[in-house]
């Protein structure tokens, strides 16, 4: 089932504690507002997606916890981005100096911020054009690096700060490059 987006503009502007509010009330669902305040439901996974997503964090855990410069977090948890949208990426990543910066109460709910590194897997049924807008609401808020990453095409698109993004066909393996520095993603798992 391909994630559902709700335009609210006819009765409200879905604000951002609106949101929030809304993500507490709905604890078993994934949920997400895009920077124009559109709420999008998103469905649960299949089987095949959620072991790619588990393989990805796994990867970028395993990277961090031995280099120890960032946090990383899986597809439950939100950001507010700057410019708007409350999302979930599949995988994220932010520098230590980030989460250090953020309150003990601001690290307990939605990341006032954008993560410096997202990975957004596509499932089967989602949209390329949708996921390549949230990949720009991610760029336009500040993130560095980011992995727009389609199984069924066999194909990723590399994002980065001020440039378009680069479209590779079922890549070997992608590089963290000086954002994660020494990682690289032994990516064929995906293409197969």
């Amino acid at each position: 089932m391909a994630a559902l987006t709700l335009n609210l503009n006819s009765i409200s502007n879905l604000s951002r504690s609106q949101f929030r509010q809304i993500a507490i009330d709905n604890p078993d669902m994934k949920l997400e507002r895009n920077k124009a305040g559109n709420l999008i439901v998103m469905a649960p996974t299949g089987g095949e997606t959620g072991n790619w997503n588990s393989e990805l964090n796994l990867e970028i855990g395993l990277w961090n916890r031995t280099n120890d410069i960032g946090k990383t977090f899986d597809s439950s948890t939100g950001f507010e981005l700057p410019a708007g949208g409350d999302r979930s990426p599949d995988v994220a990543w932010i520098t230590i100096d980030k989460w250090e910066a953020l309150t003990p109460e601001e690290r307990r709910g939605f990341l006032p911020l954008c993560p410096d590194f997202v990975i957004e897997l596509m499932s089967r049924s989602d949209s390329w054009v949708q996921t390549q807008a949230k990949m720009v609401e991610y760029m336009e808020s500040g993130c560095r690096l980011g992995w727009l990453l389609d199984p069924k095409g066999k194909r990723a698109a590399i994002y980065r700060q001020g440039k378009p993004p680069e479209l590779l066909t079922a890549p070997e393996s992608l590089s963290g490059e000086d954002i994660l520095p020494g990682f690289v993603l032994d990516a064929r798992f995906l293409w197969n």
